[in-house]
């Protein structure tokens, strides 16, 4: 039997120090702890799926909190049940001592762990999705405010005018006078469609 710690983030900047706190106190050596840089939105995750391939029954696998392991609801319970009953692996949730599959392995031990599961998840998920609401809920009122999302438009040059209307008189040509200004010739196209639109 071995015992290997499951650690997630959602992106490269996060610090997984927290959860190696928790794997290294439970007693999972360095070697054993398997680290994704990830959004939980799947299971489609290199560290993840390598592990699970190299685990075999009687395993344990420790995670700090159920939203570790993931954040889709369906998912959770299905990668759960897989785990547990195919793969026969045990589940250490550290943040949910009900979540220990290690003991009260009978049906009732059984149930009440499918039960908080299905809860956990069901509360991960909805999480999820108010992320997203208040995400696009911000962005909208930002819009109506004015707040500009993307890059900041490119500054004309100064000599833009005197170029623009040498082009438009035809004595230059649309690359000389995008190599004149030292924009990309495409930026210079965009400009001269702006200024005919205004």
């Amino acid at each position: 039997m071995n015992e290997y710690g499951y650690i997630r983030v959602s992106t490269k900047e996060q610090n997984e120090a927290r959860q190696r706190i928790a794997m290294h106190e439970f007693g999972i050596s360095a070697a054993n702890i398997v680290l994704d840089k990830q959004s939980g939105k799947d299971f489609e995750r290199p560290g993840f799926c390598k592990l699970v391939k190299k685990m075999k029954p009687d395993d344990v696998l420790v995670i700090k909190s159920i939203d570790r392991l993931g954040r889709n609801y369906e998912e959770i319970l299905e990668q759960w049940r897989y785990l547990t009953k195919e793969k026969q692996i045990a589940i250490v949730v550290l943040d949910m001592p009900l979540l220990d599959t290690r003991k009260d392995r009978d049906l009732t031990g059984m149930l009440i762990a499918d039960i908080v599961l299905q809860l956990l998840s069901y509360v991960a998920e909805t999480e999820r999705q108010l992320i997203h609401k208040r995400q696009a809920e911000g962005i909208r009122a930002a819009k109506e405010r004015g707040v500009h999302f993307g890059r900041k438009p490119k500054e004309r040059p100064d000599q833009y005018e005197e170029i623009l209307s040498l082009w438009k008189s035809g004595k230059i040509s649309a690359r000389a006078a995008s190599r004149e200004l030292q924009v990309d010739h495409h930026t210079f196209l965009r400009w001269s469609k702006e200024a005919a639109n205004r």
